[in-house]
């Protein structure tokens, strides 16, 4: 069954029957039908019913996925509202225990790639066996350590099989678990772990990028210091074997962790109870706190990842992540399909830009998934890995952070994969899944994700809460999903969690981005709705502009901005770094006007283009178009953006001087 109504484009990718009756979605809906006598001529039409009929598609989820051997429960949807929705009473269901039920005691759980100065190094193989035995071993360490159901756990620690172990462990024995990248500062780390006050600490002595080696045990000594929750460290040597460690408080060696003599033990959790804190950017204040439960996360991951990224049992499964990317945390998800995760501990692009697809082709990963930047960046330099590497494995590319622009879909389905399907995905933090992406029956479009995915009842809205298709408006969601939140982190009242999606229109969830549904369900993505551009009464999606702009060799970044002024003005500039070579002179700002006004309108052009050094980012990769906006609207950047939170911090003081100096 193929949907037949795509735009009027050429696809980069089609379905093949091959392709559907091997297709996870394809199974799922076989068994539907055998189940209940259902049957749907389209994808469209098994969307609506799955938004629909939550109760009975959210059942038929558990049901396809073996849960009812793991667990009964008394309702699928007991109360239907947001925020509170309350999903499942009386299941029981444990995150760790349904990672590490599937496979073979020798099948693969994890692929572990490092590299050193000379490249990457050769693939480590961790078994299930072995990965159960780990977990067994280190729940046991923390429940001697005094950790309870309820405690927080921590790490700080880089994309290894430790971080893996650590979140499993932690599941495993009912307690919180939270995660900070070692490339984030000591500020950017206590903004987010004091807040989550953990009784135990798991951290590596550093972490390898481009062929360097970062040696973090000083700044885990600063954590200590700043962390008085801490009661124990499990100490990771990642670096040196074994390293020197001068703690404030008792530290346990990872090694000896690991020798831990136990069986397999998982806390009774329902399925509400908290499983991990996500965080938020923290680019506009204190990073906020995610609470998401083990239930809702076991039954969306299941959904996403299986049926709509089309991980398969035995497929090596790599993301380009770090672990405080919450796309760190769905690729561990695929464990629960039979997945092998890929995780990489360096750069992507070390030795070169294609580091990235060399990790895929020396580990057979049959799922990539990256960041828009980093599909920009082989556009730019103009690599071919498809031609040069072996990606013959490659089976579908999955692409999320930010909207990638229609030349970079083209490079990559004719310079990586002819064969592979390009699924775009969109969702984030707030939910730990997608919103919107691909799936087995549609066709994939440059610039539009196909659809929603099944269960999201999304929507685009108008100013007046009214649907609108071929227009532009807020993403929203009108029912409730089982990985909405559960709660934020100290927000005893729900308040920043209400302000946080239901401010606009109560009761349903506002996303935050600015898109269009398309007459056939297709999507596009403008970009963040509090970042709208809005010239002469007509918003503008910041995408757009920077899909014409980043096309044009002589610019390797942008950002561009609309800024509501006192006097009732309105600026529009665009800030451009030029590539290497190139320079932002009167030639190159007439050919970037000309283009915009060509490709887009004339109400695209902006009012100034100026060069920079550098456009900052929060540490996922997304540009920091609403601090700086409010940046030029007069607000200091300590006020804006967190120290830590961001890359190249000091272009903000560069932002200020330019606004003041105007």
């Amino acid at each position: 069954m193929v949907d037949t109504e795509p735009p009027a484009l050429t696809p980069l990718w089609e379905p093949t029957p091959e392709s559907l009756e091997r297709a996870e979605l394809t199974r799922y809906l076989r068994g539907l039908t055998e189940r209940t006598g259902r049957t749907f001529d389209s994808y469209d039409a098994l969307w609506r019913w799955s938004v629909e009929d939550l109760d009975g598609f959210w059942a038929s989820i558990w049901t396809h996925f073996g849960l009812d051997a793991v667990s009964s429960y008394d309702a699928v949807l007991a109360e239907e509202r947001m925020p509170g929705a309350v999903w499942f009473p009386g299941a029981r269901l444990n995150f760790a225990e349904r990672c590490l039920a599937p496979g073979e005691p020798d099948d693969p759980a994890l692929l572990l790639v490092g590299e050193d100065a000379a490249g990457l190094r050769e693939p480590v193989e961790v078994s299930r066996a072995e990965l159960r035995r780990q977990v067994a071993a280190v729940a046991a360490t923390l429940r001697g350590l005094g950790v309870r159901p309820g405690d927080r756990v921590a790490g700080y620690l880089p994309n290894i099989d430790a971080a893996v172990v650590g979140l499993l462990a932690a599941a495993a024995v009912g307690a919180v678990w939270t995660v900070a990248s070692p490339d984030f500062g000591t500020p950017s780390v206590l903004a987010r772990l004091g807040q989550a006050e953990p009784v135990v600490l798991i951290a590596a002595d550093g972490y390898r990028f481009g062929g360097k080696a970062y040696d973090r045990r000083g700044t885990v000594a600063e954590l200590l210091a700043g962390l008085p929750s801490v009661r124990h460290v499990l100490t990771v040597d990642n670096l040196a074997v074994p390293a020197e460690w001068d703690l404030p408080v008792p530290a346990v060696s990872w090694a000896e962790a690991l020798r831990a003599d136990a069986t397999p033990e998982y806390a009774d959790t329902p399925f509400d109870a908290p499983l991990w804190i996500l965080w938020s950017s923290g680019t506009t204040g204190a990073p906020k706190g995610i609470v998401h439960s083990h239930g809702g996360i076991v039954l969306e991951l299941l959904k996403s990842v299986a049926l709509h990224a089309e991980v398969r049992a035995g497929d090596r499964f790599f993301f380009v992540t770090s672990t405080s990317w919450m796309i760190w945390n769905f690729m561990v998800g695929g464990l629960m399909v039979g997945a092998t995760p890929v995780l990489h501990d360096g750069s992507p692009t070390f030795p070169d830009v294609d580091g990235a697809w060399r990790v895929a082709a020396t580990t057979r990963s049959a799922v990539v998934g990256c960041g828009a930047g980093y599909l920009m960046a082989g556009s730019n330099a103009g690599s071919s890995p498809g031609r040069t590497l072996d990606l013959s494995a490659l089976r579908v590319i999955l692409q999320t952070g930010s909207t990638l622009p229609d030349h970079a879909w083209l490079w990559t389905s004719e310079n990586v994969s002819r064969t592979a399907q390009l699924n775009s995905i969109s969702g984030g933090t707030d939910v730990c899944s997608a919103l919107a992406g691909a799936n087995a029956m549609l066709p994939v479009h440059p610039g539009r994700i196909p659809a929603a995915e099944l269960g999201v009842a999304l929507e685009a809205w108008d100013a007046d809460g009214k649907p609108v298709v071929e227009q532009e408006g807020e993403l929203v969601v009108t029912r409730p999903l089982p990985s909405m939140p559960i709660h934020f982190l100290n927000d005893p009242d729900g308040t920043r969690y209400h302000d946080s999606y239901f401010d606009v229109f109560p009761g349903v969830w506002r996303h935050g981005d600015w898109i269009t549904v398309h007459a056939d369900r297709s999507i596009s993505i403008a970009g963040r709705s509090d970042s709208t551009l809005n010239r002469m009464g007509v918003r503008m999606g910041s995408a757009e502009i920077y899909a014409v702009v980043e096309q044009l060799p002589e610019v390797s970044d942008s950002l561009v901005l609309g800024v509501e002024r006192p006097d009732g003005s309105y600026l529009m500039p665009l800030f451009v770094v030029p590539a290497e070579g190139a320079a932002v002179d009167d030639a190159l700002r007439d050919r970037i006007r000309a283009t915009i006004r060509r490709e887009l309108s004339p109400r695209h052009v902006p009012d100034e283009i100026v060069g920079v050094r550098a456009v900052p980012r929060t540490l996922t990769g997304k540009k920091l178009e609403v601090p700086v906006k409010r940046i030029l609207q007069g607000a200091a950047p300590a006020a804006v953006a967190s120290p830590g939170a961001v890359s190249d911090h000091d272009m903000l003081e560069w932002f200020a001087g330019w606004a003041s100096g105007r």
